[in-house]
């Protein structure tokens, strides 16, 4: 992997917004230092770093942090521009686009997703899939519009919303698995399922992908605790 110039990146491991900056990273052939951090234990590196936020991902390059995800993303992007393939085309209308959509995966696709996740209830865990639902349409047309017919939302090769959707996706097979769901049907959003398979035979997607046995325990713990607060 090319230098970095002094990159650290704090992350934890089962975050989807970490694997974001770490895809994009690997994308770019970049090398870089990892730390792990506890969510529920904040170093006060990530204290300093993130003070607005205080979460994960902070990308610490020289000295100086940038945070949240689709900016870290997008700044990796700009900064080593002449490194690896780019995450966003050279047409502005294209830019434009790709980071439109990014934005609505992060705010309409986590949050029906998210209420899914933490569905308690049959009846709560149905009528969240049943919202989830159109979301996932929108998106299904969105890679239509987007690919104009090739394998990625960024065309040839994978882009900003494939890192921004894609970070997601070890997750939703866990979620699936629990609630007994199937959110990127193959029937219904042939587009997303057959794009999915491709996406995560990509090697720098492989590569930082979590282990989907090790996050199917961290989600079932975390459920545990959510159902035993009430």
């Amino acid at each position: 992997m090319a230098a970095g110039g002094d990159l650290r990146l704090l992350g934890s491991w089962y975050s989807p917004y970490v694997i974001r900056v770490k895809m994009a990273l690997g994308l770019k052939g970049l090398s870089y230092e990892y730390t792990e951090q506890d969510l529920f234990n904040k170093s006060d590196l990530l204290l300093r770093s993130n003070p607005v936020h205080k979460t994960v991902p902070v990308l610490i390059h020289g000295g100086r942090p940038v945070c949240e995800s689709l900016a870290i993303v997008q700044y990796v992007d700009e900064a080593w521009a002449g490194i690896g393939h780019p995450l966003l085309h050279a047409d502005a209308h294209d830019r434009a686009t790709a980071r439109f959509w990014a934005a609505y995966i992060d705010d309409k696709f986590f949050q029906s997703w998210r209420a899914l996740s933490w569905s308690t209830t049959e009846e709560k865990r149905t009528e969240a899939f049943k919202n989830a639902i159109p979301v996932v349409e929108t998106l299904e047309r969105a890679f239509r519009e987007c690919s104009k017919g090739k394998a990625f939302f960024g065309g040839d090769i994978v882009g900003l919303v494939d890192v921004a959707l894609g970070s997601f996706l070890v997750g939703i097979k866990v979620v699936d698995e629990v609630n007994g769901t199937n959110l990127l049907d193959e029937v219904n959003f042939p587009g997303l399922a057959a794009w999915a398979e491709r996406f995560l035979a990509v090697d720098a997607v492989k590569e930082v992908m979590p282990d989907a046995e090790k996050l199917l325990e961290q989600y079932k713990g975390f459920l545990a605790k959510w159902i035993a607060s009430g």
